[in-house]
């Protein structure tokens, strides 16, 4: 399936220079980020989850 995007000229001249370097597609990298984002996510809800205790300790210090 296709889509247009559209984006700012900065962030397409940005991409454009990052796919080159990578040899990869833009729709690929922005695929990348869109993954790496969500892992972020998740691997912050298990660190608040899992070290609470210690977060709030270190808040508290």
């Amino acid at each position: 399936m296709a889509m247009n995007l559209r984006v700012p000229a900065d962030l397409d001249r940005e991409l454009e220079q990052l796919a080159a370097e990578e040899h990869t597609a833009k729709s690929a990298l922005l695929l990348q980020g869109r993954r790496r984002r969500r892992e972020l996510a998740a691997s912050t809800e298990f660190v608040a989850g899992h070290d609470a205790e210690l977060l709030t300790r270190l808040a508290d210090a």
